[in-house]
């Protein structure tokens, strides 16, 4: 679980466990689980789950929001994972580095931060050929060809 928490979106099949049983052997998560999971689920559910070394099955874990998506078996799990990379790939890369920065702060930061961290990160995109390309596309009704600069 500690490895997944580190991903941006999660898929698991229908028959994962997912779990921090650390406690029980007398030591905590320390590969950031203690930070990762109450970040993911909230801090009361995080120590219940950290403090009881439960185990969850994947419909569990995906109604706490722990997983973006349960699959029937491997070969569905994967299947899903290329459909999000698919969809993701054609956006502007330079835009979802700045949205990843800018997600990642809020979570770390107050609103009124964050919102300072979110129009720097937008200033940046600003002079980027490929907001240029995307306006362009889009006034042009066509798919742009973004190039990450």
């Amino acid at each position: 679980l500690e490895l997944a928490l580190s991903c941006d979106i999660r898929v698991a099949t229908s028959k994962s466990l997912l779990g921090l049983p650390e406690t029980g052997l007398a030591i905590i998560p320390g590969a950031g689980g203690t930070q990762k999971l109450s970040r993911v689920i909230g801090i009361a559910k995080a120590k219940e789950l950290i403090y009881t070394g439960r185990r969850l099955k994947a419909e569990e874990a995906l109604g706490l929001g722990i997983l973006n998506y349960v699959e029937e078996d491997y070969e569905a799990a994967y299947s899903k994972c290329l459909a999000l990379a698919k969809e993701i790939l054609p956006k502007g890369p330079v835009a979802i580095k700045q949205a990843k920065q800018a997600l990642n702060a809020s979570i770390e930061t107050d609103l009124e931060t964050g919102l300072g961290i979110e129009r720097m990160l937008y200033s940046k995109i600003i002079d980027t050929e490929d907001r240029i390309e995307g306006l362009k596309a889009f006034v042009e009704k066509r798919k742009p060809q973004y190039k990450g600069l």
